[in-house]
């Protein structure tokens, strides 16, 4: 296991060259998942089972992305110049602590247990200026992370200042309702609504959810634009 924040730093910076010559700008990482439960079947993709190893670890997103300068305002995305690339931190929240390990699973914990072992590396990672951060799969005591407004709006972008933008996992907003794709007009409202900048999605199946598209454009939802904007327009030297 490597425990050398340092090395993680530099794998981030030559990822970062890989990566811009493709052409690609963003990549989804890192994963700063705690794996609590090696049942998971995605524990490979956690640094470790112990928060501060994880923490550690979140010194790839500078190497991604560049060091933030003195003047970087909180919270802020910061990805510096031809070299760099927006990083994305994953999964929010919980992903690695789900009962029995279950894949998508629901994380049992009370607060105090969740804050203090799932969500100091996502502290981290806003200081260090990571430009985007992906949802979760998973639920939070039986709520799903990609309607948890509550974290996801109310702690992440209001308490930790978070200014980036929020992505959702691969159909991640169809997967609120049980089973999936139940409901579609409802996933999105509650998705967007809880704080979801950018959606990933795969195709539309039907009509109606063109429909909910266009009612979601129109203004129906307040969709945050700006937090996306400042990214792909160039936040600090994206595009220079």
């Amino acid at each position: 296991m490597n425990r050398d924040p340092v090395l993680v730093k530099k794998i981030g910076a030559a990822t970062a060259l890989e990566v811009r010559a493709t052409g690609i700008q963003y990549a989804f990482a890192p994963c700063i998942a705690v794996c609590r439960d090696p049942r998971w079947g995605r524990c490979y993709e956690s640094y470790s089972e112990d928060t501060e190893i994880v923490r550690l670890m979140t010194e790839i997103i500078p190497g991604l992305q560049g060091e933030i300068t003195d003047d970087s305002k909180l919270g802020a995305p910061f990805v510096n110049g031809q070299q760099k690339i927006a990083a994305c931190a994953k999964h929010y929240l919980g992903d690695g602590g789900t009962h029995l390990g279950t894949n998508e699973g629901n994380t049992i914990l009370d607060s105090k247990k969740l804050f203090s072992i799932h969500m100091p590396a996502y502290n981290d990672s806003v200081i260090k200026g990571v430009a985007t951060i992906m949802t979760s799969y998973s639920s939070w005591n039986g709520l799903k992370m990609h309607a948890n407004r509550n974290l996801v709006t109310g702690y992440l972008k209001n308490k930790l200042k978070f200014k980036g933008f929020v992505i959702s996992d691969w159909q991640g907003i169809d997967r609120i309702t049980d089973p999936p794709h139940a409901n579609y007009t409802y996933s999105i409202l509650a998705g967007i609504n809880a704080g979801i900048d950018m959606v990933i999605i795969v195709l539309i199946s039907d009509k109606s959810d063109l429909f909910t598209y266009r009612w979601v454009e129109f203004g129906y939802v307040l969709f945050p634009m700006g937090r996306i904007t400042k990214i792909e327009n160039g936040s600090n030297g994206l595009n220079a």
